[in-house]
């Protein structure tokens, strides 16, 4: 694929100059820098775009990538930059657009049950805004508080939640996208059911910008559950704990998140928030979520799985029912990652994906890796739907070059193991982006790389949208 790229020049940035405004384009290093990384490690990752776009309007997106098919200028689409793929890092430089001052809602249809919203929304502000309707967005990542909408489609975002709500794209029913030639497509509307050609919004959703900017969409809503309760179950070893998740799916009970946490993950958290859980004996734990409509229903739900928690080799089992001590427990649960990026700025946040049966292999491979490699690797995820973060942990000991050396090196044994002998996959939510790209290739049989190679070619023939994302 095209890696010729041509440089911005001072007659260049004067045309977008004017498609833009001077106040929606900058080109100074201490601003732009903030948009040479995401959230992967800066230390690896990381590359200085040439000029930083903010466009108001998907007719300025349009206008902006008409120029840069006619100059052949690579462009980099971003949300948030929460992402941890390198997904939004302009490894060409080139543009970076981004759409954060894309940020309205457009329109709330009740009666439809749908939103329709700007891709530069933050995720909980969406369901803010949507609290007097008595309806919300299920979609529920990890970073609700910030990632934008663009990006949880552009990812196929998923989160604590997918057990029982399922990941992003469940809930997207329409959508604006700006192809890289500058056309402006409406894909989808309000209608639950279509099969009127090929599904092309299914394209767009988790393609990571690689194939057209999302601007709007239209997503389904569902009605608020009225009553919620949680489990927090310790157990002695962690292959304890993995190995009850299969159990609790075979019982019938949907529960909304089955959320798995080690105690090396439980450490760094509660050390992070000044926090403490009962962790004498513990090597790690479930936390367990149940929603619903019918509280009495919930509570016959939670006592079912806890007592089946306790059948097998639950240490305790306690319950958390009230709205204080439940939002404790998950902000345990959601700054594990920001807890070990303090413990360790050099670490690879890994995202795998196995069989629902097969999630009880995993942490013994984890262990064995992690004694052969000398490297801490704490893991915690979505066990409910076999979505592990197992993160590999720079020794503080080991220097920079022993780091480049063994990080590949285990992640291709481990990737090896979670594709070819357990039939998962190398990500579940983050996405290839830039960090797995090498490693996906590896690990994808050829005729299905190819038909991926052939997509991109086939929509982006100059290879300027978010290129060198997935595919070498």
């Amino acid at each position: 694929m095209n890696t010729s790229y041509t440089a911005i020049t001072p007659s260049i940035l004067e045309e977008l100059k004017a498609i833009v405004g001077e106040h929606n384009l900058f080109t100074d290093t201490e601003r732009i820098e903030n948009y040479s990384h995401d959230e992967t490690s800066r230390e690896q990752f990381s590359h200085m775009p040439e000029v930083v776009l903010t466009p108001v309007s998907t007719e300025q997106i349009s206008a902006i990538m008409k120029l840069a098919d006619r100059y052949t200028i690579p462009v980099t689409p971003r949300g948030a930059g929460s992402g941890l793929s390198g997904g939004a890092i302009p490894i060409h430089g080139g543009i970076v657009l981004s759409v954060e001052k894309m940020n309205k809602v457009l329109e709330i249809d009740e009666a439809n049950l749908t939103v329709t919203a700007e891709a530069g929304i933050v995720t909980n502000e969406l369901n803010e805004r949507l609290k007097q309707t008595g309806l919300f967005f299920a979609g529920y990542p990890m970073s609700l508080e910030t990632c934008f909408l663009g990006g949880n489609i552009a990812e196929n975002a998923g989160g604590g939640k997918a057990v029982k709500y399922g990941v992003t794209g469940r809930y997207i029913l329409g959508m604006e996208v700006v192809t890289p030639q500058g056309e402006v497509v409406q894909l989808g509307g309000k209608v639950t059911k279509d099969v009127s050609g090929y599904d092309l919004k299914q394209l767009y959703i988790g393609s990571e910008g690689t194939l057209g900017i999302i601007t709007k969409a239209t997503i389904r809503l569902l009605g608020v559950p009225t009553s919620a309760s949680n489990l927090l179950v310790p157990f002695r070893t962690a292959q304890d704990a993995i190995s009850v998740v299969p159990l609790i799916m075979k019982q019938g009970i949907i529960p909304t998140s089955i959320e798995f946490m080690d105690r090396s993950s439980l450490e760094m958290s509660c050390s992070y928030l000044n926090e403490s859980l009962p962790l004498e004996g513990v090597g790690a734990m479930l936390l367990i979520e149940i929603d619903g409509t019918d509280e009495s229903q919930v509570e016959h739900d939670l006592i079912q799985v806890g007592d089946l928690c306790s059948d097998h080799k639950a240490m305790e089992v306690y319950i958390a029912e009230d709205a204080t001590t439940r939002e404790r427990i998950w902000s345990i649960r959601r700054n594990i990652a920001e807890a070990i990026k303090v413990y360790s700025p050099i670490q690879s946040l890994e995202d795998v994906v196995v069989p629902i049966g097969s999630i009880p292999l995993v942490i013994p491979r984890l262990e064995q890796l992690s004694s052969k490699y000398n490297m801490k690797i704490p893991c915690y995820g979505h066990a409910g739907d076999g979505n592990l973060h197992a993160t590999l942990v720079k020794n503080p000991e080991s220097t920079m070059e022993e780091w480049l050396e063994m990080e590949p090196r285990l992640l291709s044994e481990f990737y090896a193991f979670i594709v070819k002998e357990l039939g998962g996959k190398i990500s579940g939510e983050h996405g290839i982006g830039l960090k797995r790209r090498s490693f996906f290739k590896d690990v994808t049989p050829g005729a299905e790389y190819q038909l991926l190679c052939a997509v991109k070619q086939a929509l982006d023939p100059k290879n300027i949208m978010n290129p060198g994302k997935i595919l070498l």
